[in-house]
């Protein structure tokens, strides 16, 4: 990887370290051993989280083998990408997302009702 990638990689956790605070208030920092010891580019407990900043999204598959294998028990992997001149996006296994959908909803005081086409 040349010094403009690391550059851009770095800038890019820096960036979700950002808004991360901004949005939920949350002081967390980059992984500065990650290159050296591995884990995650950010932990966020219970989740880690790989970041990757590109030109262009690649191989999300292996993205996400790399974030699993960032976690430690029982951490939940995120990978969060950003192509250039695009926004931000989570990366989840379906699972995951069902549980924070669920946790959502249960959360709330009212149904949720679903139209019928009726």
């Amino acid at each position: 990887m040349g010094k403009a990638q690391r550059t851009k990689g770095a800038a890019g956790e820096r960036e979700v370290c950002d808004l991360i605070l901004r949005d939920l208030g949350i002081e967390v920092h980059r992984n500065l051993q990650q290159t050296r010891d591995g884990g995650a580019d950010i932990k966020l407990k219970p989740f880690s989280i790989e970041v990757k900043r590109r030109a262009a999204i690649g191989n999300i598959y292996d993205w996400v083998d790399q974030a699993e294998r960032g976690c430690e028990f029982p951490e939940r992997p995120i990978v969060v990408c950003r192509a250039d001149r695009k926004k931000w996006l989570a990366i989840m296994t379906i699972d995951e997302l069902f549980r924070l959908i669920r946790e959502e909803v249960a959360g709330k005081a009212e149904t949720v009702v679903f139209a019928s086409e009726d």
